[in-house]
């Protein structure tokens, strides 16, 4: 069940990671056509920062559920298989707990029990804890940066199952399928 769960979460990461990186092409694609008329857009290249940061987490999540990130294997090439399970144990181990640790920076960062606290009240809540994570915008859209920083938990959240099932399950590994 945990292992269909991050099946199925990864399946979702991949899909908006590919329409985030499509529209990391458009946007920029259209700020070259609009500069080179003369009337640039000035907000397309904040746009285009933002969503290139959401498709990374998304993918970098969808990656730990189908363990195709990044590595170096030579350790692990030159050990027995049994040597190489182990090996493969301690890195689920290592990201699990990384995640653990990113859910503890998550909740110190968004502060969401004493958000609760001060009523869902942003002033006070920023009066409070000098944190103002809820109200800073950003520089061109206008758009409060908090809804760009929610991209932390749900990697973190993504991070915590998928590793979570890879520590349940240790011999499943998915290839990545078509979207």
């Amino acid at each position: 069940m945990l292992y269909r769960a991050s099946h199925f979460w990864a399946r979702v990461e991949i899909f908006f990671a590919a329409a985030l990186a499509a529209s990391v092409t458009g946007l920029i694609l259209l700020n070259v056509i609009t500069r080179a008329s003369g009337n640039a857009i000035y907000w397309v290249d904040e746009a285009a920062i933002y969503a290139m940061v959401w498709m990374t987490f998304l993918a970098a999540s969808a990656a730990i559920h189908f363990r195709s990130a990044i590595s170096v294997t030579i350790l692990n090439e030159m050990l027995p298989a049994s040597g190489r399970h182990w090996i493969n144990r301690f890195v689920d181990l290592t990201i699990f707990v990384f995640a653990c640790l990113m859910v503890w920076i998550c909740l110190r960062w968004f502060m969401p029990l004493q958000l609760m606290e001060a009523g869902w009240d942003v002033k006070a809540f920023q009066g409070q804890t000098f944190n103002f994570i809820y109200a800073e915008p950003t520089n061109t859209i206008g758009l409060k940066k908090v809804w760009i920083w929610l991209v932390m938990p749900l990697f973190t959240l993504g991070a915590l199952l998928h590793s979570g099932a890879n520590l349940a399950h240790p011999g499943k590994t998915s290839q990545v399928e078509a979207v």
